[in-house]
Parts: structure tokens; sequence; C-alpha cells
């Protein structure tokens, strides 16, 4: 009865859309609506009030209206990562409502800028708008934000590599920390949003997202993964965090203990944290972990999560689920009250109690797509623009001039998943004639027709199912090579892509959308000259869409999807109407200028879910740079794209180019800001740019950036860009370095003819350790603007604290006793000054090997997996194969005669001496301890050895080593 209960309760309160200015209503004696007391007091008061019920209703997304309170509807997460993007219909069960809003770069361009104070302020435009979104509709506008995104873009590679900031953990961390204080607004204890840092943590895969496990050592999870979220927090930029999909070593995000533990001991505010969308119910579906939804609940609470977001509006199998853990007594009331509370906490800071709503609740839909906020959204595009090539001063342009603008991107703009819907478009070729005197324009995309070889009739397509018929306007498609061989086909009948539409292939879309991409074709050569259409839309990568990704010809004449290889598909000839490179190369040739815009769709050839394989350009593309380059020696190309390319012809033979993400309405702008010299450009890149996949490790989900030297901190490769690139039209020279009271300062001057931004970087490296440590640091940076001829000093804070890094022998932070290289300069391979630092510090000692050792503090390692020690929290040591070991550097042994290992399952462990191969001390052989949680001691006689040496373990597959000591 009970459950059936909570169920017709939760449906009850999921239909009484009270708004939540209706809030008002109720008693305003209640103390937790009086603004005066302190926060937890009005938390307290109004926990306090609550049944038992309605506590369990707040942990879902969509929190029900309990209108004897006065309490309104209250949603979690409204996409903003670089604009008001959309978020999700409460009346209409959870349907996608995008917003038409400015719509800034992607974060990764956001990043670019290198400028903190900017990134406040665009933060606060996009946190006014959504206000102004809420004042409309408060029930679907929900004001905690689902951004900033802080996950570092370790692997250029990953699908979602456009909504990350930096691979550094600083430079993340720095504009994560703008940006959110932007959104938050500057009231003391009012909240303008809430945001919520996405994804916790040691997340950059999307193949099989939510079964992989993020194999991260200690010093990595500390140094790297974790930083940009605690640098967030300790600056009070965010309400909470949402945990991520995958697994971090063994155990799912979704309960990991730092949720409980780390995360909020990093903020002096109460958070609220979150679940990604689906996530509770995949620990008893996709991951196994628990065996119902009641234990699995439980944990996801216990471990410090707050929030279900699952099963769209419908919150009746989450209460029901609690209720069941409560039952079982594997939940608390308390514990209830402790989320339900931190539920509440920042509603209560977006002033949803007070009787005036707060400070902010006066904002309306007017600052919409503002003047201020168009105009903002330009400089911000301009600012985040990088110049990566410009020989001979080829840039800036001179006003006037003719200009031959050219390439699939020249007169067309993007969106992508997490960003709005465009209320207007300035493309690079209307931005560029307004400056010219003269402009040519080529989509320089391949028109061609696909001619079916057994009835030679044409693939059609218009408002209708595509199919055969005779050659016409509709049998022609313009198409774009986006790389990794994937194509569009864009009808020239109706001006729409063809795509699958779940049955007959229609051309119904402007562009490519929707979570499942349906406009995606990969047209594949075969020996005997023909073609065949491989689709390549999204869902065929989900194991429910069965294997044929092939096109056919049904008995209807419609195409179809028939077929599981190429032998079975139906053959065309492809006919090329109109050669869109040699087009566009001639256009160029008569011109003075050529600009060429080519780059990536953000929808296609890599998203959410979706990996990239490579970091190329799509073949034609690249064709098209290379005609136009022959054609016009004063060639410069525009790179739209939301991750690095490896663009190593065009770096040898271009003269100019320049690079920006997709960055919203006034791209085009921004980008004839920057050619023609009304901005000179400032922006930074913040991610390494390879020269070809090859130089990133094969498996994308290597996440042991010291051990497979990843990112400009580890690296030994020579990237195409490095860390920080970007040129300017003006030139800076730096002074000496003076080193002051934990200050660096630097004089910077101004050399050249123009006024211009220096992004001024300081990076350290430390000359001795006991450990590998970066090549370079980056340790703080300044962008400053100079004119002609002026100088500046530039101070930055260099804290000794600055310089710890996490010792895995002593598991704490530590700052070693060494001499650091001080470095200053205008990328991580461009510096300028130089000085040195001598740090006291600490010498780690030997390892002490007599105290119990956790396994997983090892120094070095092959093969091993870390693994999780229970459920609820620790951290073990898994072999994969026979001969995986794990190694400890410079222990002091003192004769020690015996091996205790603490682990769990069945097998041995070796301990060898100097090598994983060395001197055989002895081997502990662990009985079955019946399962995997099930931990036992076994202990060993050792040949006696004194000593500092490198101690290494060998143990055998199957059993998970959690700890040990050698007396």
């Amino acid at each position: 009865m009970r459950k059936r209960g909570l169920a017709v309760l939760a449906t009850a309160l999921l239909v009484v859309p009270l708004a939540p200015g209706a809030a008002a209503a109720a008693d305003p004696a209640y103390p937790f609506r009086d603004p005066s007391l302190p926060l937890v007091t009005r938390i307290d008061d109004l926990v306090g009030r609550l049944t038992l019920d309605e506590k369990i209703s707040l942990l879902h997304q969509y929190q029900p209206a309990i209108p004897r309170l006065g309490l309104g509807v209250f949603k979690s997460g409204t996409e903003a990562l670089h604009g008001v993007a959309w978020s999700n219909s409460y009346p209409q069960n959870g349907a996608k409502i995008d917003a038409t809003a400015t719509v800034f770069p992607q974060a990764v361009g956001l990043a670019s800028t290198w400028d903190p104070e900017l990134l406040k302020r665009v933060g606060s435009a996009v946190g006014d708008e959504l206000r102004g979104f809420h004042a409309q509709d408060p029930v679907v506008w929900g004001l905690n934000t689902w951004a900033p995104v802080v996950n570092l873009l370790r692997d250029p590679r990953w699908g979602r590599n456009e909504e990350g900031y930096s691979e550094d953990p600083l430079l993340s961390g720095e504009i994560a920390t703008a940006y959110g204080q932007g959104l938050q607004g500057d009231d003391p204890d009012h909240l303008k949003t809430a945001p919520t840092l996405k994804h916790y943590a040691a997340y950059n895969n999307e193949a099989k997202r939510d079964v992989t496990s993020s194999n991260v050592p200690q010093r990595v999870l500390n140094e790297y993964d974790r930083a940009p979220f605690r640098l967030a927090l300790e600056n009070g930029a965010a309400t909470g965090v949402m945990a991520s999909y995958n697994l971090i070593n063994g155990r799912p995000a979704t309960v990991d203990p730092d949720l409980g533990t780390l995360v909020r001991e990093w903020s002096e505010q109460r958070l609220f944290n979150v679940s990604d969308a689906w996530a509770p119910t995949n620990l008893t579906g996709s991951q196994a972990y628990f065996a119902t939804q009641a234990e699995a609940n439980a944990a996801l609470l216990k471990a410090g999560l707050d929030s279900f977001t699952v099963n769209d509006t419908n919150a009746v199998p989450t209460v029901t689920a609690i209720n069941e853990a409560l039952q079982q007594g594997l939940l608390t009331e308390s514990e209830i009250n402790e989320s339900a509370g931190n539920a509440l906490s920042i509603r209560f800071r977006l002033g949803e109690f007070d009787p005036d709503g707060g400070p902010h609740a006066g904002i309306t839909a007017d600052v919409i797509d503002s003047p201020a906020h168009r105009a903002l959204a330009r400089e911000t595009a301009a600012e985040a623009a990088v110049l990566l090539k410009n020989d001979k001063n080829l840039l800036p342009l001179k006003p006037g001039g003719d200009v031959a603008v050219v390439g699939p991107l020249a007169d067309k703009l993007y969106t992508d998943w997490y960003g709005g819907q465009l209320p207007y478009q300035v493309t690079a070729l209307d931005g560029i004639t307004e400056r010219a005197k003269e402009v040519t324009t080529s989509f320089g995309a391949d028109r061609i027709a696909l001619k079916e070889v057994t009835t030679g009739r044409y693939l059609n397509a218009t408002d209708g199912p595509a199919g055969l018929g005779e050659k016409t306007t509709a049998s022609e498609f313009d198409s774009v090579d986006w790389g990794d061989g994937v194509s569009t086909l864009r009808s020239v009948a109706n001006g729409k892509l063809l795509g699958y539409g779940w049955g007959p292939f229609v051309t119904v879309e402007e562009n490519p959308t929707g979570w499942f991409v349906q406009q995606q074709f990969k047209v594949e050569e075969q020996s005997d000259g023909t073609v065949v259409l491989h689709y390549a839309g999204y869902e065929t990568q989900e194991p429910w869409f069965g294997a044929n990704t092939y096109v056919t010809v049904g008995a209807d004449g419609n195409l179809a999807l028939g077929s599981a290889t190429a032998a079975g598909a139906a053959r065309f000839s492809k006919e090329l109407l109109v050669d869109g490179v040699a087009q566009a190369a001639a256009t160029a040739k008569k011109a003075k200028t050529a600009v060429v815009v080519v780059g990536t769709d953000p929808f296609v050839a890599g998203r959410e879910v979706h990996d990239r394989t490579s970091l190329g350009l799509g073949e034609r593309q690249e064709s098209l740079i290379r005609a136009v380059r022959r054609a016009n020696p004063n060639t410069v190309v525009v790179l739209q794209s939301s991750y690095p390319q490896s663009i190593t012809w065009a770096q040898q033979h271009v003269p100019g180019i320049l690079w920006t993400t997709h960055a919203g309405a006034e791209t085009g702008h921004a980008i004839a800001d920057v050619l023609y010299g009304s901005v000179n450009p400032s922006g930074r890149l913040t991610q390494t740019w390879p020269r070809s996949e090859a130089q990133l490790p094969a498996d994308l989900n290597q996440y042991d950036i010291i051990t497979t030297g990843q990112t400009y901190l580890y690296s030994d490769e020579k990237p195409l860009y490095p860390f920080g690139h970007g040129l300017s039209y003006t030139k800076f020279r730096y002074g000496n370095v003076k080193i002051t009271n934990g200050t660096v300062s630097v004089t910077v001057t101004n050399t050249g003819s123009k006024a211009g931004d220096e992004v001024m970087q300081l990076y350290t490296h430390q000359r001795t350790s006991r450990d590998v440590t970066p090549a370079k640091q980056l340790r703080g940076f300044q962008k400053v603007h100079l004119a002609p001829g002026r100088s500046t000093t530039v101070t930055l804070t260099l804290d000794r604290r600055d310089l710890a890094r996490w010792d895995v022998t002593r598991q704490r932070w530590v700052v070693e006793n060494s001499v650091h290289d001080i470095l200053l300069g205008s990328s991580s391979s461009d510096i300028r000054a130089r000085a040195t630092l001598a740090v006291r510090g600490e010498t780690i000692p030997a390892r002490d090997l007599t105290e119990e050792t956790r396994a997983e503090t090892f120094d070095v390692y092959a093969g091993v997996k870390l693994l999780d020690e229970t459920k609820e929290r620790g951290t073990v040591v898994g072999a994969s194969t026979a001969g995986d070991w794990i190694g400890f550097r410079d222990a002091a042994l003192r004769g020690g005669r015996s091996l205790t290992v603490r682990a769990s399952g069945a097998g041995s462990v070796e301990v060898r001496l100097g090598s994983p191969a060395g001197r055989l001390l002895g081997t502990a052989t662990l009985s079955d301890t019946g399962g995997i949680y099930e931990y036992a001691s076994a202990t060993a006689t050792l040949r006696p050895v004194s000593g500092r040496h490198d101690v290494y373990l060998v143990p055998s597959p199957g059993l998970r080593l959690a700890a040990f000591t050698i007396r």
C-alpha cells in the first residue's frame, strides 16, 4: 500500500505545475521566508515542515509543486554552455525546447580569449538572458544551469572537445571560475543562476562511455583531473557538480565517494550535486553494479549526489526506489533530509523564497539578444580568434580591394548540440563584403548525380521519399566532405539534406540535427568504379539498430537500408556535374586575395556519444585549400572548427591562417574585424595541435597523461602548433624577470606599429624531483593591452604552494626542495624571459614498506588496472594478464623476512628486486576469498634484503591487491 500511495502522491504532485512565482502566496510568517535569517536556519525550517514523501519528491530532476507551503515547480538543468541553449518542457514530458538567444563562441573558443574578465562578462550576459527566459516561463526555464564543462581536453579526438576549455588544469579552472561567477552574479547572498560543473571526473571518451573505466593513477587524478573542479569550487564559482557517465578506477562516477567528501570540502557553500541523464539506471543496467534500483539509489545518495536525472518528468520510479531503500534500511531519513536540504539550498540562494524574489527577479526578456549582448558576442568572437600563421604580413588586409570568399563555410554558420538557435546570421562572406570593394564567392563543394547502374535511373530527392527517377534538378546534390570519410548530400532542388528519417530517405532538414544525426553518408568507391552509399547516421552505432547500414533500392524504387555490406548495396555511377574545387580555384584566381573558409560541422563526424578517429579535414576540403593556394598566392585560410585540425600542408604553404570556433551569429563580423585589422588578434590556443593523430596514443582511453606523455605537460613530440600559440599584428619584447615575495614581474613592451594585446604566460619547470614532472606547467597568465612603443610591468603571483604536487608515498601534497625554472613567454614553446627560483621544501624520504602500503600508490606499472576496493570506497590493483606488475621506487628495506598481502580473489603475488623480472624474494599465495569484495591476508617468507631498492610486485590475473607490508 505504501508503494502505491507514494506513486499516487508523486503523480499528483507532478500534475500541479505551480509556478515558482506563486510561492510568495504562502504564509509569509514562516521563518524560511525571512531573508534576514541565516541560510542554514531557513533551510532547516523548510525541511522540517516537509513530510517524508515531500522531501523524497525533491530528489528528482523535476521537483514538483508543494502547494500547501507555496513551493512551485523547480527543474534542475538548463543548458547554457555558451549562451542559453535549451531546456525541457515540464508539461510536455521533457520535450526539448530550444532557445533563440545570444550565442557566444563555443567553450573552447571562449577559453581561447585567455581573458577571465571578458568571460565573466559573457557569463553575466548568459545569466541575464536565462533570467529573461525564466521571466517568460519559469517552469521550462529553470535557473540551475548545467555549465560550465571543465573536463580537460586531454585528447582532441574526444567527441565533446568543443564543450571543454583547455588541456591545462589552471587555465580551465580560471576560465570556469570567470564564466561561473558571471552566471551567478555579484550579489553576496543571492544567485542570478546556479551553475553546475560538468562532468566529474576523468571523462574524455564517448564510445561506450557508460561502461568504460578511466584508469587514473593517483598523481594524475589529483594533479590533473580533479584540479579544475577544485579551483572553480574553491573560488565559489559553482553550486555543485554533475557526475560523469564513466567509471573511475572501476567504480561508476555516479557513486564516487568524492561527491560527498572532497568535492564538498572544496566549497564554502552547500552544494547541490546532480546525476547525468539516465545515469541512475545505468547502475542497474549497462553497468550492472547493483541488483536493484533501491540499492542503486541509496548508494547514489550516500555517495553525495542529490538529484536523479532520469525518466524524464516521471518521478515515480525514483520515488518508489528510494522508498524501498528506506524500508530495507539502506537509507535513513536523515540522509534524505541532507539531500533535500541541498536541493533547496540553491532555491533559497536564487531568491525563490524571498518575498520580493531576490535582487535578480526584475530581469525581463528584454535582455535576450539585446544590442549590448550582440556587441559583446562580436567582441568575444573576435577576441577568441587565433592567428596561426601570417607570412610576409599578408594580414591585415586593406579595406577595399577585391576578394574571393570560397569554401563550404564561406556563407554558412553552424550551431552545436549545446548551443542555442541563432537569432540572425552574419557569415564570413557577409562580414568581408562589408569591407571589400568587390567580392566573388564559390561554395567549393562538388555537385554530383548518382545513377543506379542496373536501371540507369538517377537518385532523386525532393519533398517525398528519395528514390530513383529521371534526371532532373532533383537528381543533383551538393556534397561536402566533413572528415572521417563522412559527407552530407544537399538536394539542389529544395536545398535540404538527404537523411534517413527513420524510414524512407527524405530531404527535409536544413542542417544536420537531432540526437541521432541522420544526414551523414560515406560515399564509398568500389573496385569496378562505382560507388555505394554507406549510411552513417549516429543511431547505426547503437546495439539495437541492426546490421543493415548500406543503401539499397526497394521494390517501390525508393531508397532503403537493406544490406550489411557493400556487396549487397545499390551501385551508382557518380557523375561530377560541377567540380567545386576547380570552380573555387577559378574564382580565387581572378581576385587579389582569396579567403578559403573551411572546417567542421559540430553535428557531423563526431559529437557527444561519438568520438573522432582523425584530426584531418575532409579530403575535398584539403584539396580545396591546395587548389586555391595554387591559383592565388595571396591565400588566407579561415578555419572554423571545434577542435584541433592537422592542417600540416596549409601550415607549410598557405601564408595566412586564422582559426575560430563556431562563434555564433556574429562570427562573420568577428572574422572580418580580425582579417582587416579592426581587431588585432590576441587569441591563444588552449590545447596542443598535433601534426597528426599519430602523435596521440593509439587508444583514446589512455588517461594516464604522465606515462603516455600526453598534452604539453608531458609530451616530447613537436606539435603543429603548441599550447598557448597565437600571433599578433604587432610584436612584444620582454624585459628581465624579477622574483620578489611570491611574485614574478616582467616588463612587456610593444615594439611594433600597432596597438595590441599580449597574453603573457608564466610557466615553471622543476629541475629535480623524486618523480617525473612536467616539461613545463602553466602557473599564471595575463592579457595586457599596449599602444605602440608603450611598456607595462606585469606582475603575477607565484606562491610556493602553487608548486606542490602529489606525493604517492605519503598520500599528501608536497613541495619538494628544488630549483625551478621560471619561464615567461607568448606560448609554451615561445619563451621570451627566464629566471630561476630556489624553493626550500621537503626531500621525499625513502618508502617505508614496513607500514601497510596501498597497492594503488605505485610509482610505475605495466598492464594492471585500477579497480574498486568496495562498492563504497577504495581503490585496488588488478592484473589483466600474466606478467603485469607494479613498482615502488626507492624503498628502504631493513632485512625484511616476510611479505603480507591483503587481496581478494585467488592467486599469488611475487616480490622482485630491481625490475619486474629481477631477483625473486618470495611469493605470497591467496586461496579464493569467495568474492571480489571479500578480502583476506596471506603471508610469505622472503629472502632477507637490506638497503634502498626498487621493489616490484607481480600479481597473478584474477587477484585484486589492496595493500601489502614487508617486515
